[in-house]
């Protein structure tokens, strides 16, 4: 199964990344490309451990819907949300939350694997694995300029 790490280090304080790390209205703000929106679920606000989110999306030219529920949470230093349904076979995402002297260290491992045996593993490998190191990365750049900035004060009131 494909594995991303990815590590970030934002200038702000922990509580207020873990909180816009959790954050819906961040999420659809930092994903214009993909035009998302929650749907069902937990649509506007925090998400908290338990809940669920539906998200509908245009990936890949197609639009999709992706239903994720966060696993496991220990505030304000890790979070994890698993797909319920959607177009993966398996889809996890862990967020780890470090307080650093200036900043905070936030760090993504995302699991993911396709459906359709043989193929699915090459398109993970080949196309998919990039895909959304992409997308994951630009969310990431956005979150960081919230947080680094006056602009987390307009999602998290």
């Amino acid at each position: 199964m494909p594995r991303i790490h990815l590590t970030t280090f934002i200038k702000a304080p922990i509580q207020r990344v873990f909180d816009l790390g959790r954050s819906i209205d961040l999420h659809t703000v930092s994903t214009p490309g993909t035009n998302e929106q929650a749907i069902e679920g937990v649509t506007t606000g925090l998400i908290n451990i338990h809940e669920t989110v539906t998200f509908r999306a245009r990936h890949l030219f197609k639009v999709r819907q992706h239903t994720s529920k966060i696993t496991a949470m220990e505030a304000p230093f890790y979070f994890a949300d698993e797909m319920m349904k959607g177009d993966f076979k398996r889809f996890y995402h862990e967020h780890y939350f470090k307080q650093a002297d200036n900043g905070t260290i936030m760090i993504d491992i995302l699991g993911f694997e396709s459906p359709y045996g043989f193929a699915g593993k090459l398109a993970d490998k080949f196309y998919l694995k990039n895909y959304l190191e992409h997308f994951l990365l630009k969310r990431n750049s956005i979150l960081k300029e919230y947080a680094e900035t006056d602009k987390w004060e307009s999602i998290l009131k």
